[in-house]
Order: C-alpha cells, then structure tokens, then sequence
C-alpha cells in the first residue's frame, strides 16, 4: 500500500489514537512505546473507522480481521501517515503560506511575534506550538509542540475552513525524527540556534543537529533562513550553501549594545559584527534596549530599511524579532507592514512574563529549563538589576540529566540568590534531580558572580516549589528598582508532574500570590 485507501473506500479523517476515531476515519495502528496500536483496532472500528493502517506485527494482532474493515499492511505505518493525511485531507497547505521555526531557543516567541505581526496586520494567521495552537485568534487544543501527522493536517484543513492565510508553526527535533511534518512542504523554514537538550532523545548534540538540519531540504521547504549569531547556525549555512539545493537566506544581530561587547545576541565570540554585517541578507542594527523591549533598524535584501519596536525585553528578543520579520518578508508580506505589526505584539506567555503585583521590584517568569536558555535570560536580567538577582529553577525528570549541574552552574554564575527547587520530576527521585542540580550550582559559586564584583552566590534548596517561590520573594529587598526575582523553568505550563500525576501549579499564579502575602505582611526586609 502506497498510495492510499483501497478503491471504494472513503476516509475523511485519520487518527493514530483509537479513543478519537470517529465515523469514516482510517485507524493508524503504530507500535508505541508502550504496547501497539493494533490492540486496540477492534475498538476503533467499533468507533467508526473504514480501515487500519498498521505494520506487519500489528497486521498478526488484528487477525481475524475486523468484519469488513480492510487491514493495510505497511513497513513503517508513520512514514507514510503524513502523505496519507495530506491526500484525506484535500492538501490543506497548498492553499496557505507556511513558516516553520527549528532551533534550541526562541521557537516560541518568534512564531508568536509572526503571527501576531500577521493578525495585527489584518491578515487571519494561524500559530502552532509549545504555548499552543491558535485559529484566526482562536485557541485550539493541542498537546505536542508538533502534532502527529494526522493531527497536523486536520488543523491546516481547518485552517483553510476559516480562510486562514498564513501559519507560523514551530517543528522540534522529535517531529522530524518521527516524521509528523511530512507531506508539509514550507515556504520558508528557519533556523534558530542549537544548544545541549533532548540529549534523553538524541544520541549526542551531532544527531540532534542532524534532526535539525533534516528540515531544510527541498523536500520540506522552499527557502531556508538561517541565524548566522549561532555557530551551529552558520556551519547549517555552510552546508546549505555547498549543497545548492535550495536558496538561503541568513540573518544576524549586528551593532548590538549588549554588555558583554560580543556583539549578537549569542555572546558568542566565532564571528565578529564585521563578518556578519558583510554576510548577512537581514541584519538588525542601532539596537536600543530598555527593561521593556528593543528598538532597532532592521536592513535587508535590495536596501530595504526599516526601525523596527518589539516589546520584549531581552537582547535574544532581538533576533527572535529579526526571524520573525525576515521570515514573513520572505513569505511575501510588506516590510513596513510586518514591523508595524511585530510592534502591536505585547507579549509571549510565559517568556519574560512580568508579574506585577505592586511589589518595589521586578518579578518574572520564563520557560527557560535548559543552559543556553537560562544563561540567555540571567544574562539579560543581571544587566539591568542593579541589585540582587534572585533565581528559583530545577530541573525535569525523566530527561537529560547531563544538562542539570549545567544549569546550576549558570544560575549560580549569574544570580546572587540561587533557590533550587523541583521542576516536574515525573518518576525520579525529587532530592536526586536537585541534588545535581546543586553540584553544578556549586562549582559556579565559587567562580563568582557575574557582574556583582566579588561576590559569590548563596545557594538555597527548597524542594516544593510553592515554598521555593516564596522563599525568594523574601529575599528581594525593599528599594523601588534594585532587585530581580526570575522564576524559571515552567513558564506558561499549568501542571507540575510528580510520580506520573499531574497537579495543577502555575508558576504565574504562584509567584503573584506569594508577591501579594508579602505585600500583606508588609515584610520588606533584606
């Protein structure tokens, strides 16, 4: 079976989830990690569905055949699910304008800022991603940062339902190892940076730059635009450029005021301003920064030129604001449109979300949850707390656990307070991840602060995070302006997952209630 139902079989949906089949759905029986999907096609059949789509194994499991559903046997059911969902579901995406977002870092906010450039514009946009899906402005559910292939497809086919006309989507590593964006062929992909995480996943950072670099074929999309600020980034814009299979585009941070003087947002220290500004189709340039976003003139391809504003603090907004831009320029929109638009976008949820409960200091709340990301994030933040930078973080369970005493470390080297809670430790040991969490955070102690003169951070351990989130509001003294609390690692998530259950904890909710005790109890002491 190749090509799709047998003849006389009509299908108007496919899902991979028995429990969501409805009437003239193909049921596709994958193995999963846990059992195979095939035990379960009698159920969906009972449900509604025309056929299974399965492999081998799960053709043996679901003999006899279920009375008069035909079993399609295939080698690899999910390697031809996206084409399959494609074909059942009209080609959705060949009537909008697609661009995707792969990288470490910033996938969130960009794809946000495109498609709120987009609605603010008066253009009906779409967004797929961590923080959600969205239709035309709309909330749709979604579980994954990538839908499955099925799922992906039904949400273009409502998309064009609702006379959607473009979509920012974000596309992890896992999607494109597990193939949920084929049959999907972008009108540009973008690349934003690669640090150390789903190493749980990835054999080691290499594959998980392989999965990344899969993206930018012919096959999945018609234009690459790579971050040249990142040294994954432009060894992805070598390689594409040798390859010559598909045009380039690149963009840069270049000018840039930032206090370390690396100039980019990275920091990093491979290539210089110079070099970038000279090689760089999109650069952003005169950035201005105050504690609540950027300014910068943006110029690209042909002497285009325009200032662009986005409320967003933090030098890597920049060039998540950069992408953004060139990624919707490239998709075909107006320069001055665009930048209009990025500029009407208040905010990301969970990204450097301020929570202000009337307290004389700054409070926020980030995603952050791996090193590259909270050394971003502290980074920004130690540049502009003149006082005591306060840090509540931990680290996730079931995951890579070589990245834990990596983000001590940099918590430590950028905070004066660092308190080490828990962070959705799943089925491990809560005392274990924090454990190694603090290893790290030690070893960045003793180095000193950043920024702080000769001071070293004082380490905390509160293992509930409910009480860690508290314990660091006490810490922010009581002069208007001078101190920092970040509180890191959840940001828009709504659960904390402990022992396979997950309770509900909103580190935003969280953080204002402890503000506002605080503000009751009038306890401004140091």
């Amino acid at each position: 079976m190749t090509g799709g139902v047998p003849e006389g079989v009509v299908a108007t949906g496919i899902t991979l989830d028995s429990r969501l089949v409805q009437p003239g759905d193909v049921y596709a029986a994958a193995p999963g990690a846990r059992t195979h999907g095939a035990r379960f096609a009698t159920a969906a059949v009972e449900r509604g569905a025309v056929a299974v789509l399965t492999d081998a194994e799960g053709a043996a499991l679901c003999r006899p055949e279920p009375a008069g559903v035909p079993v399609l046997t295939v080698a690899a059911p999910r390697r031809v699910l996206g084409a399959l969902a494609a074909r059942v579901y009209g080609d959705p995406t060949a009537q909008l304008r697609l661009l995707a977002v792969t990288g470490t870092q910033g996938k969130t906010t960009t794809t946000r800022l495109a498609e709120g450039a987009l609605q603010a514009s008066g253009v009906p946009a779409g967004v797929i991603g961590t923080v959600g899906t969205r239709v035309a402005g709309e909330d749709v559910p979604s579980a994954l940062t990538t839908p499955e292939a099925p799922e992906l497809h039904a949400l273009f086919a409502v998309m064009r339902e609702r006379e959607v006309e473009a979509c920012a989507m974000e596309v992890s590593s896992h999607a494109l190892v597990m193939g949920r964006v084929d049959g999907v062929r972008f009108d540009v992909a973008a690349f934003t940076n690669l640090g150390r995480d789903h190493l749980d996943f990835h054999a080691d950072v290499e594959d998980y730059f392989a999965a990344k670099a899969s993206l930018f074929t012919r096959r999945h999309t018609r234009l690459a635009l790579v971050n040249l600020d990142d040294a994954w980034g432009r060894r992805l814009h070598a390689q594409l450029t040798a390859a010559d299979e598909l045009p380039v585009r690149s963009f840069a941070v270049v000018g840039d005021e930032g206090a370390d003087g690396a100039g980019g947002v990275s920091g990093e220290s491979g290539a210089s301003d110079a070099s970038r500004a000279v090689t760089a189709d999109w650069r952003a340039g005169e950035v201005q920064s105050t504690a609540s976003g950027s300014a910068f003139t943006v110029h690209g391809p042909g002497g285009a030129r325009a200032r662009v504003e986005v409320a967003l603090p933090g030098r890597f907004n920049v060039s998540n604001a950069l992408c953004a831009l060139a990624g919707l320029v490239e998709l075909g929109y107006s320069l001055s449109a665009v930048a209009a638009g990025i500029a009407a976008v208040r905010g990301v949820p969970g990204r450097l979300e301020v929570v202000d409960a009337g307290q004389p200091f700054l409070a926020v709340v980030d995603y952050a949850h791996k090193p590259d990301a909270v050394e971003a994030v502290l980074r920004d933040l130690r540049a502009r707390t003149p006082g005591r930078l306060v840090v509540v973080l931990g680290a996730g369970g079931d995951r890579d656990r070589g990245k834990r005493p990596l983000m001590g470390e940099v918590a430590a080297r950028w905070a004066d307070v660092v308190v080490v809670t828990d962070d959705n430790p799943r089925t491990e040991d809560p005392a274990a991840i924090r454990a190694e969490v603090l290893e790290g955070a030690r070893g960045g102690a003793r180095r000193g602060t950043q920024g702080a003169g000769d001071r070293h951070a004082e380490l905390h351990e509160v293992g509930d995070r409910r009480a860690a989130i508290t314990f660091a509001v006490e810490r922010a003294g009581p002069v208007a302006g001078e101190d920092t609390v970040a509180v890191l690692g959840k940001g828009h998530e709504s659960g904390q997952e402990v022992g396979g259950v997950t309770h509900a904890f909103d580190d935003r909710v969280e953080l204002r209630a402890a503000l506002e005790r605080r503000a009751e109890a009038a306890s401004w002491s140091r």
